[in-house]
């Protein structure tokens, strides 16, 4: 087998045709965007590079058929908030051959070494943990948009290399259609009738503002969790943009108590359904299917991050925000199911909410470590 370093355009579209490769027949995969993929890699379009390096590889067997690719990353933010200074390595595709797997960990694991590091987080993205994403190890249902799939043959390769899991990253899914229980309803109603209370959906001409909004919102509202980085207005207005072809401004809510911003709930259209028939291709045969299967409308929403601020938990104004969220998605007759991603497992009490709304359980993807020297 032969390894190689990414360093020209061959070998950059060679890295995103071995996804293609991999899933050939897996009629329940979507093709990510290979300019989302590309994007991570390029420091004009990713912020993370200002503070931090990455770099990729591809494998090839003896014939040179490729069957192979692997990512590792350093983000200087982060890394040295660990007892072991700690890299990532990510955008991880393989046949189904420990050898080939053991030999793209032992070279992400090599690079991160030579450049200080003693343990390596994977399969994480270079960049926020709303895209690319952990190992999914149950759920191999439609994934959402950004959200990671894999075959469930890797589970096994990461163990055996010696990943430990560190946490659990839950995915549940909401029937649109299907009422909420009464005692949610009867908490939410009351909420978004105090007085003092507000509840605005985004408006795309004050995105300004709004991002503003967000910032304050999910720095206070994850400050103390373990190793958490604020994030700054520069990443958060680069994700605006990003989501702004795909957004509808009427699924995106924030709640305000006298005037002050306190909580927030980000949901997208699942672009997956519009990506799929492009095969990661967005040119302009791409681009033209994009805007029919986008004109015929998605069926499926995903919840892509909420909080609140931590002297306003427990106050019930999420469940506020789910009915206000509601009240324009059910007329629609369009959106029937809404997936509730990405909620760690140490998260109780997002996960309490999700529960006493009358949720199912969809998928568990497993964020892992290695330490090198364990």
């Amino acid at each position: 087998m032969t390894i190689t370093e990414v360093t020209n355009k061959a070998d950059k579209k060679a890295f995103l045709d071995i996804a293609r490769i991999i899933y050939k027949n897996d009629r329940v995969w979507v093709c990510p965007l290979d300019n989302d993929i590309e994007a991570v890699f390029d420091p004009a379009k990713n912020n993370f590079h200002q503070n931090g390096k990455c770099t990729r590889w591809i494998l090839k067997d003896a014939n040179g058929n490729l069957i192979g690719r692997v990512a590792a990353f350093i983000n200087n933010k982060k890394a040295y908030n660990y007892e072991q200074p700690t890299g990532g390595m990510g955008f991880f595709e393989c046949i189904n051959d420990e050898k080939a797997a053991f030999l793209l960990f032992d070279t992400a694991k090599k690079w991160l070494t030579e450049n200080g590091m003693q343990a390596m987080d994977g399969p994480i993205n270079f960049g926020e943990n709303d895209n690319f994403w952990g190992l999914l190890v149950e759920g191999f249902t439609h994934p959402s948009y950004g959200m990671n799939y894999n075959p469930s043959y890797y589970q096994a390769f990461f163990e055996n290399y010696g990943f430990k899991t560190q946490y659990a990253q839950l995915t549940n899914h909401l029937d649109v259609l299907r009422p909420f229980p009464e005692r949610f309803y009867k908490i939410a109603k009351w909420v978004t009738q105090k007085p003092g209370y507000e509840f605005k959906h985004l408006r795309a001409k004050e995105i300004e503002k709004f991002a503003s909004d967000f910032i304050e919102i999910y720095n206070d509202a994850w400050k103390d969790f373990e190793n958490f980085v604020p994030i700054t207005h520069a990443t958060i207005y680069e994700s605006f943009k990003k989501m702004k072809p795909l957004m509808d401004e009427n699924l995106i809510w924030f709640a305000y108590i006298n005037g002050e911003p306190v909580s927030f709930l980000l949901v997208l259209p699942d672009a997956n359904q519009f990506l799929k028939p492009l095969k990661g291709k967005l040119n302009i045969i791409g681009k033209l299917k994009f805007v029919y299967q986008k004109w015929k409308g998605a069926t499926r929403m995903r919840a892509v991050v909420m909080g609140t601020k931590q002297k306003f938990q427990n106050h019930g104004i999420e469940s506020g925000l789910f009915i206000t969220l509601g009240a324009y998605v059910l007329p629609l007759n369009q959106y029937t199911e809404l997936e509730l991603s990405w909620v760690g497992d140490f998260n109780e009490k997002m996960l309490a909410l999700h529960q006493s709304m009358g949720v199912t359980p969809g998928k568990k993807h497993l964020t892992m470590r290695y330490i090198f020297n364990d």
